[in-house]
Formats: structure tokens, sequence, C-alpha cells
């Protein structure tokens, strides 16, 4: 019997409607609850004595209006701010990670020195890495001192590497020495085997977690407002002071929330196609 003929069974064809309907019920019963809680919670913030306050500061809606202009150009500075500082802390992050990999007595200090910096910036709030590159550094009077706004790009490259070499290093260390052996038992330098066995390999596995630090990244790229730039939140903040109502930074969280979309779709997506690998499916 060829694939084109086959007809399925009636006990078949009987277990794909009873998958269909449940499916289908299913779908049903997560939306009337959906629906429920949400009114549930509707009701339950709408009927409090002070909602009419609240609404009144935070959801004003041509203050939003007002607003939304100058806070769109400052999401526009922190979307430029974001590109950047993730490229430096990945770069950065796995330079660090491949140093603390080094084998050998003779690669101590470097180890050594490695391993300080991500203790050093895992431990450091990244408020006070801003604070010390963005008012410290710049109290130093030096020649050819960059702008504010580059002094807080690198505190959030310095911090989030970090966390990223340490990523890293997890998945260099995931893939099995045997892999290595292999490598340089077919004449490839450590070098060659670091960039065409090891980091490959090391990547794949890592992404989701990576890319869940560039979603954290994503929304500490606002904190660069306390050093002066305009960005999203330093024009909310703006516009609050001038209206005296606290819409604008509803605002801006709605655009940032709209922004870190498409970062987290992605990042769901990897990691449920890692589980899917992993699970040989």
């Amino acid at each position: 019997m060829s694939a084109t003929s086959y007809v399925p069974s009636p006990a078949q064809r009987a277990r794909e409607e009873y998958r269909r309907r449940q499916t289908v019920l299913s779908v049903l019963i997560a939306a009337a609850s959906t629906a429920a809680v949400g009114t549930l919670l509707a009701f339950a913030v709408t009927g409090a004595p002070g909602w009419d306050r609240v609404r009144a500061s935070f959801f004003d809606p041509q203050i939003a209006r007002d607003a939304l202009p100058a806070v769109l150009t400052g999401l526009w500075l922190n979307l430029r701010l974001l590109v950047c500082c993730a490229i430096g802390a990945l770069l950065l992050g796995l330079v660090i990670a491949i140093l603390r990999t080094l084998r050998g007595p003779v690669f101590f200090p470097i180890r050594a020195l490695a391993t300080s910096y991500t203790y050093a910036f895992r431990g450091l709030p990244l408020i006070i890495v801003l604070y010390l590159l963005t008012l410290g550094v710049p109290g130093l009077r030096l020649q050819g001192m960059p702008p504010v706004l580059v002094l807080g790009g690198l505190a959030l490259v310095l911090t989030y590497s970090g966390y990223l070499a340490e990523v890293f290093r997890a998945g260099i260390e995931s893939v099995h020495p045997s892999q290595l052996a292999a490598a340089r038992s077919l004449g490839l330098t450590y070098r060659q085997t670091m960039r065409h066995v090891v980091l490959p390999q090391a990547v794949r596995r890592v992404a989701p977690p990576l890319l869940n630090d560039v979603v954290a990244l994503q929304k500490d790229v606002g904190l660069v407002s306390l050093a002066g730039p305009i960005d999203a939140v330093r024009a909310a903040q703006i516009a609050t002071a001038q209206s005296f109502n606290y819409t604008p930074y509803i605002v801006a969280g709605v655009l940032f929330v709209l922004l870190a979309i498409p970062l987290i779709a992605v990042t769901d997506r990897v990691t449920l196609r890692a589980a899917r690998r992993q699970s040989g499916g």
C-alpha cells in the first residue's frame, strides 16, 4: 500500500476527533477563566475608593498624548544604547570567559584577574557603577574624556559582561573534554579548537540565558538617565515635572514593554527549541 492511499482506521479517526474536541475545550476553558479573572481584577481596581485620583494621576489620556513624542525620542536613544551595550557586553563577556578557561600555571595571573573581574562586577550594584563612571571619572578632568552617555554605556557593558562571562564559561565547560582531545589529535591548535569545536557548541547551549540577560539589559539602559542624558525615562521625568502628573512614566513603561516583547518572544522560541533538541524531539 502506497503512502498516498493510506486511510486511517475508525479507531484512529475517533482518537483524532477526541483530541480536537479536547483542544477546543481547553481553549474555551482557558479563555473563560482568563476573562473571569480579568473582570474580577478590573472590578477590584476600579471599585477602590481612591481609583479616581489614581486614574487622574497616572492614566490621563491628554497628558499621555502630549508626552508621547518626547518619550519616543528618548526611547530611540535607549534603543541605540541597548544595541551598542549588548554587543560590547557579549564580546567582553566572551573574552573574559575564554581567559578564565585557560589552562596551565603560566596563565594563573590572567585567570585570577578574570575571576576577580567577574566577582567584582557581579557583586557591585549597577547604580553604583553608573555613579562611579558618570560622576566620579569626569571629576578627574582628564583630556579626551568621553561624554557622559558613553561612560554610562561603559558602566552597563562592564556590569553585564561579568554576568555574561559566567554564562559563556558554563557553556564552554559543558563541552565534553573528549571533543577537545579529538580536535587536538586531528592537528588543530588550541585556538582553532576553541573557534571551530568548543565555542559553536557552547554558544548554542547557553543561547537562552544569554538572551535573558539581554532582556534584563534592555530594562537597565533606562538607568543611564540618572547621569543626565535625555532618554525615555528622563523625558518622562521632565514631562511629569511640567504637568505634575505621573502619566508620562506610564507611557515610558508601556513603550519599554513593547520594546521587550520581540526579545522575549525570541528568547522563548530559542528556549523551546533547545528543550526539544535536548529531549530528542
